[in-house]
């Protein structure tokens, strides 16, 4: 008798479903012509690509914000007859599609990839084309905006001559680019090198690089736009190896120059030449390595208005040699993995760190600096015994001068613009600084007129590597 009535109460219930359900399902087609789709973006824009190379895909999306379904009659690529560009919609590839169906308050992808041919000049062409959507009798458009960049491909290069490099043309370097030893490759300014996955530049003999605040040298990964929403490729380690000085090169010099997106940075590898510096680095930014931004053992290594930032195991390590380091800010607030060293690390200075080598301990002069970040500003913390002074720095730890530590500003906050959530890494300083104007000119005979940017250092410049900063403000 249960199961009787039990199968009688469900039967009603059925037939309520099956009643609703239509309604559910079928919402209908809206034909008015008021009733169209919206765009995640007007404008795609896929910045810079190289010709003849694939690009990742990019997408936006496409909105019915109507309460009836939406029924995109076309879809295509306006005046693309060289088929520069490659859709899919909603899952299917192709170059038209039609009767496109949005259910209502839902949305569709439309994914966009490109590649470029390569054209007759190595100047940048922007291209542009238009995707058009033709829904009740009424067309939106949604640009896709590119520029195609020619680059002088070089795998495997050895520069076996002294050799100029202008910056009439931007290089791609797949796998390595070799400066031979005894030879210089001089890179002018503007120039821009693009490395390729696990590609490293190896100097066994010179390299100068001489940027400007205008139009500095760039060595930095070969990936385009962004990782993910706004988050560019720029801020990102791990593209390429690195730059290494070998123990024979002699004498390198980089003014105005960039290196970012790195494994290893700048490795100075045991450059026992002491006639010279093995690396001098003037108003240059080294930054974003999931390493160290600047590694060097047993070498001479001097560097006057330098960034140092942004890196996995702590930006600077030195061990052993020579060093002076005056104007530089050292800073990290590594955002993609955490941080397992201070911004300024320090061995082969005294007994207690002694490698065994037979070579002698580490000689460094930190003068007119910044060393602040979210990690250790400096280690080891006390330097008693060692050659290595400190003068006239802000630091971030809380501590009082000694011998080695004359005339600190201790615990301070520089103020950078830096804003570590918001993937804004910038280490100029905000007018308020405690920084400005705090600089010991007796230490500054080599300081540049300028800033990276071109600001002008004043009579007394501010600590670190950058003068006051502040950003206009569109009207």
């Amino acid at each position: 008798m249960k199961r009787f009535t039990t199968q009688i109460l469900i039967l009603p219930l059925l037939l309520i479903v099956m009643a609703v359900m239509p309604a559910c399902i079928e919402d209908g087609i809206t034909t008015s012509p008021d009733h169209q789709p919206a765009f995640s973006t007007d404008t795609l824009k896929m910045g810079t690509i190289f010709t003849q190379e694939g690009t990742p895909t990019y997408s936006f999306k496409v909105y019915n914000r109507h309460d009836k379904i939406l029924s995109i009659s076309s879809i295509s690529i306006k005046d693309d007859a060289e088929g520069y560009f490659r859709l899919n919609v909603d899952g299917q590839s192709g170059r038209t599609f039609s009767n496109v169906e949005i259910r209502p308050n839902d949305s569709i992808y439309v994914f966009v990839a490109t590649t470029l041919p390569a054209n007759a000049s190595f100047a940048p062409i922007d291209i542009e084309r238009t995707i058009e959507f033709l829904t009740n009798g009424v067309t939106s458009e949604v640009v896709v905006a590119a520029t195609g960049q020619n680059v002088e491909r070089l795998r495997c290069a050895v520069v076996d001559t002294d050799t100029r490099w202008t910056a009439d043309r931007p290089r791609q370097v797949f796998d390595s680019l070799v400066v031979a030893p005894g030879v210089t490759l001089s890179i002018d300014a503007g120039a821009k090198i693009y490395f390729h996955d696990k590609a490293r530049l190896v100097v066994h003999g010179t390299l100068i690089a001489d940027g400007t605040p205008e139009a500095p040298v760039e060595m930095c990964g070969d990936r385009q736009g962004n990782v993910v929403g706004d988050i560019s490729f720029d801020l990102m380690s791990r593209q390429w190896d690195g730059v290494v000085f070998t123990h024979s090169s002699k004498a390198s010099r980089m003014s105005h120059a960039v290196v970012r997106n790195t494994v290893d940075g700048v490795m100075v590898d045991s450059v026992t030449d002491t006639s010279a510096p093995a690396l001098t680095l003037v108003n240059c930014r080294l930054r974003n390595a999931d390493s160290h931004v600047l590694h060097a053992r047993h070498s001479w290594v001097e560097a006057v208005g330098c960034e140092f930032a942004e890196s996995g195991a702590g930006p600077v390590n030195l061990h052993g040699g020579r060093h002076r380091f005056n104007h530089c800010t050292f800073s990290n607030y590594y955002l993609f993995s955490a941080i397992t060293g201070p911004c300024v690390n320090l061995s082969h200075l005294d007994f207690d760190s002694d490698d065994e080598s037979g070579l002698g301990y580490m000689e460094a002069e930190f003068t007119n600096c910044i060393i602040y970040g979210s990690s250790a500003d400096m280690l080891p913390k006390i330097l008693d015994g060692t050659d290595v002074y400190v003068r006239n720095c802000l630091m971030r730890s809380n501590g009082t001068d000694d011998d080695h530590f004359i005339e600190v500003i201790w615990g301070e906050d520089p103020l950078f613009y830096t804003v570590r959530a918001d993937y804004l890494f910038d280490y100029r300083l905000k007018p308020e600084s405690p920084a400005i104007g705090m600089a010991a000119s007796g230490f500054r005979p080599e300081h540049p007129a300028t800033d990276f940017y071109g600001a002008q250092h004043p009579d007394v410049p501010a600590l670190g590597a950058y003068e006051p900063w502040t950003p206009q403000v569109a009207e």
